[in-house]
């Protein structure tokens, strides 16, 4: 893999992240008369569960869902600079314009009974091929492989800026999740505190170490890789499984063997592993309803400077659609009390996703 830095027109980085070296140089310059971009994001803690809320009322001018020829994430062409300055790409990261969290934040702080701060972090766009019209699950192995050492990368640079306590790598694919730009990509936070769902991961594991001496990962990967009933896939280094107690009508946990804490972690051959079975798990995916799945794929890492010794990295994928053409609604039980009522059990699904067969296809000309 190749990397090469740039700069747009207002200032924010761009990354290039080409699969081999062999690819051309990227040299273009972004010829846009961009002023440079400001930022009001701030944090505020709910004094009542004592989680931060992120305000960002600057997105509300965000692009929202362009027709393809005015896709902003496209390669730029004569007449047409988009956010990506050259003609073509492997792989291309670069700072969101529209932030919810920024290392520029300038939100005025605010103190009392709901403390509050400038929202200072990071957001950065991934796009993963400069092919409009295809999804992640039909990439090539050899470009997934070049992701996964994307998000390595950006999780090691974000966890090195000031004010981050947290990396989160994700992707957000179709009108049901709410994607409101159609290119496949996928974003990268760097958030300024450690998110809720974390910290309550980190507790329970904290507990369970206690307790029993062992990780409660290793545990659960254990005992699902040894009843095999909700287990798609098992590799060498990885599992694929449907959780025993999952959310989601559709979601499915991609769990490494050995415990690390983050992306950084993960050796070659881990990585050279992940891109094989994560291709298999999307294939399945999107096998389940014959349509492309609408999803969120979220990397679950260790915080910044807390609990690394606890956490094990793991991606959890899931989806909102409980049949074709269904979308499980958030309703007052899950939204107002945060319990889950699922209409599918996970072993049904498990069946399901192992008989389904792949229904994308593959980028024009790249090898499998």
């Amino acid at each position: 893999m190749r990397r090469t830095e740039g700069k747009l027109a207002d200032g924010r980085q761009i990354l290039y992240f080409d699969d081999s070296t062999d690819a051309p140089a990227r040299t273009a310059v972004d010829p846009r008369d961009l002023a440079p971009a400001e930022n009001t994001s701030q944090i505020r803690r709910d004094p009542l569960t004592g989680e931060w809320v992120a305000l960002a009322a600057h997105r509300q001018t965000r692009t929202y869902k362009p027709p393809a020829g005015l896709c902003p994430l496209c390669p730029s062409t004569d007449g047409r600079p988009t956010e990506i300055p050259e003609p073509g790409y492997d792989v291309v990261v670069f700072e969101n314009r529209f932030p919810s969290f920024a290392q520029h934040a300038t939100a005025a702080t605010a103190t009392g009974l709901v403390p509050a701060a400038p929202g200072v972090g990071r957001c950065e766009v991934v796009c993963f091929t400069d092919d409009h019209s295809v999804s992640f699950g039909a990439l090539p192995v050899s470009r997934i492989r070049t992701v996964v050492d994307v998000w390595a990368d950006r999780t090691a640079a974000l966890s090195n800026l000031p004010g981050v306590e947290q990396v989160f790598p994700f992707e957000n694919r179709g009108d049901e999740i709410g994607v409101t730009l159609s290119h496949p990509h996928g974003q990268v936070y760097g958030y300024p505190f450690v998110t809720p769902r974390t910290a309550r991961m980190l507790e329970v594991a904290a507990a369970y170490q206690a307790e029993h001496g062992r990780p409660v990962m290793g545990d659960v990967l254990a005992a699902e890789r040894a009843e095999g009933t909700r287990v798609l896939v098992d590799s060498a280094h990885w599992t694929a499984f449907v959780p025993a107690a999952a959310r989601w009508p559709v979601e499915v946990h991609l769990v490494p063997h050995r415990q690390v804490p983050d992306l950084p972690a993960l050796t070659d051959a881990e990585r050279d592993d992940f891109a094989e079975v994560y291709r298999r798990v999307l294939g399945m995916l999107d096998g389940l309803y014959e349509r492309e799945l609408p999803y969120i794929a979220a990397w679950h890492q260790a915080p910044v400077n807390t609990g690394r010794d606890l956490a094990w990295l793991h991606l959890q994928v899931f989806s909102i659609l409980r049949t074709a053409d269904r979308v499980k609604y958030l309703a007052g039980s899950e939204s107002a009390m945060a319990v889950w009522i699922n209409d599918v059990t996970p072993e049904d699904l498990a069946v399901r996703l192992s008989s389904s067969r792949p229904s994308h296809r593959t980028v024009s000309g790249a090898s499998q």
